[in-house]
């Protein structure tokens, strides 16, 4: 099973056929997806499910659907055991951007952290889940599937948001702010945290 927000809404993605309650299920095949982003925006269903009889498939067909976008991110912690937020958009968010030319997701992630936030001395721990969410830009939909990592740095010096890509606070917040924070944030950066 696999979780694709749009807004904090799911389109889940899975073998299972279950009885509607607050959600509407879709064959993966014939589905159109603009429909499906249309009802999760605009009605009050809480999820959309969309089926196929192969589990291996369902991510796969799915990611056919709309143009990919690539980016890479990271949860950094501080040697205080801090995480080092981004608040872009009136939410909380953690660093995170789009690939470029031949570098690896690990380059990505680790160019986009310190971007976004003046920090460096990064240094990867562990892969994160990925996650998807679908997004709109210049009139067309498409996924962006951001593959994380765990940083960790001794950096200690100002951070710099990075403001032309509307960026206006980076902060390293404790387990009870980062959980704060989390109210004003998305669900699949709640899913990391």
């Amino acid at each position: 099973m696999y979780k694709v927000f749009v807004g904090d809404k799911p389109i889940i993605l899975t073998n299972k056929v279950e009885q509607e309650t607050n959600f509407k299920n879709y064959l993966l095949d014939t589905v159109n997806i603009g429909k499906v982003i249309k009802a999760l925006n605009k009605s009050s269903l809480q999820e959309v499910r969309l089926i196929h009889k192969k589990p291996d498939k369902l991510l796969v067909k799915f990611l056919k659907k709309l143009p990919n976008v690539i980016a890479g991110g990271g949860k950094v912690l501080n040697s205080k055991n801090e995480i080092l937020f981004i608040f872009r958009n009136e939410k909380w968010d953690l660093p995170k951007g789009k690939a470029e030319g031949k570098e690896t997701i690990e380059e990505t992630s680790i160019r986009e952290v310190e971007e976004e936030t003046g920090v460096n001395g990064l240094q990867i721990t562990k892969p994160l889940q990925t996650t998807y969410h679908i997004f709109k830009r210049n009139g067309k939909h498409k996924i962006k599937i951001t593959y994380w990592f765990e940083m960790t740095t001794s950096f200690d010096g100002k951070l710099y948001p990075q403001e032309k890509e509307g960026i206006t606070k980076v902060k390293w917040l404790s387990k009870s702010q980062a959980d704060n924070a989390l109210q004003n944030s998305y669900a699949n950066i709640r899913s990391l945290i």
